[in-house]
């Protein structure tokens, strides 16, 4: 059973970071979501500094949901049932789910990603039976009512977002978790509106330009690329004062929120 969500308005900055922290296989990590809203869901900011193969063994997670979002140079990784190597470049996103065996095997010099796993708290196995590939290519196969996603950023097609004002392209998540979450880039056309939803978890991470986050009774916030921010729901927001570059990532559970134009705030 998953924890409930101790939902929580989150601005965590880059610039006021504490220092990288070394984990799993030598990666450096940054907690983005330092309450973990109550153990519901994990963010990291990972990166690996020297390129070249990874020490890395076959393993897998048992946990609920798993994103790897790549937001600065490449990794290869293979994964049971999907092939041989995969590589994962900027722009890119795997969904990995429940128990799906893999491997990383290498990463190009300062590859950075982002990694999102709901709960916070789950096991990781190494599974020392298991050789990749394996023999059989199975795209279809489900793991708990998922299936693997390997979304490549330059195939998208931007539309229409939950928030107006915005756009956004659809990595194809929502519909291979059967609406479990969504992740979505989204980049500002035009002024948006105060906005609320009415989703559980909204984390975003802001991975090029500028806006700034105003929330009902906050402070605003300019945030910059590195940036990460949480929503609750039912708490009035707006992105304003938006550059032109502005690209966001958005990762919902469970997938594509309602949300809903209020009227501006006082």
């Amino acid at each position: 059973m998953l924890p409930v969500t101790e939902h929580a308005f989150v601005v965590r900055r880059l610039a006021d970071q504490a220092p990288w922290v070394i984990g799993r296989a030598g990666m450096h990590y940054r907690d983005l979501v330092p309450s973990r809203l109550g153990g519901a869901m994990i963010a990291s900011h990972i990166r690996i500094p020297d390129g070249g193969p990874v020490p890395d063994m076959v393993h897998f997670h048992k946990v609920g949901f798993q994103l790897i979002f790549c937001i600065r140079g490449w990794v290869d990784v293979i994964y049971e049932d999907q092939g041989d190597r995969i590589r994962l470049a900027a722009g890119d996103c795997f969904i990995q789910p429940p128990e799906i065996r893999h491997r990383v095997l290498e990463a190009s010099e300062g590859i950075e990603v982002i990694e999102i796993g709901v709960p916070a708290d789950h096991v990781t196995e190494i599974d020392h039976a298991m050789t990749l590939p394996t023999p059989h290519l199975r795209p279809d196969r489900e793991w708990q009512g998922q299936r693997f996603v390997h979304n490549v950023g330059a195939r998208g097609v931007f539309a229409p977002f939950r928030i107006p004002g915005f756009e956004a392209r659809d990595t194809t998540i929502h519909a291979n978790t059967r609406g479990l979450a969504s992740v979505m880039v989204a980049r500002p056309v035009a002024p948006a509106p105060w906005t609320v939803h009415e989703g559980d978890i909204l984390f975003s991470f802001v991975m090029a330009g500028e806006m700034t986050l105003e929330g009902e009774g906050k402070p605003p916030f300019r945030l910059s690329p590195g940036d990460a921010f949480v929503i609750p729901p039912g708490l009035a927001t707006r992105y304003g004062e938006t550059t032109p570059d502005l690209q966001l990532l958005e990762v919902s559970l469970p997938g594509n929120p309602r949300t809903r134009a209020v009227s501006p705030l006082a």
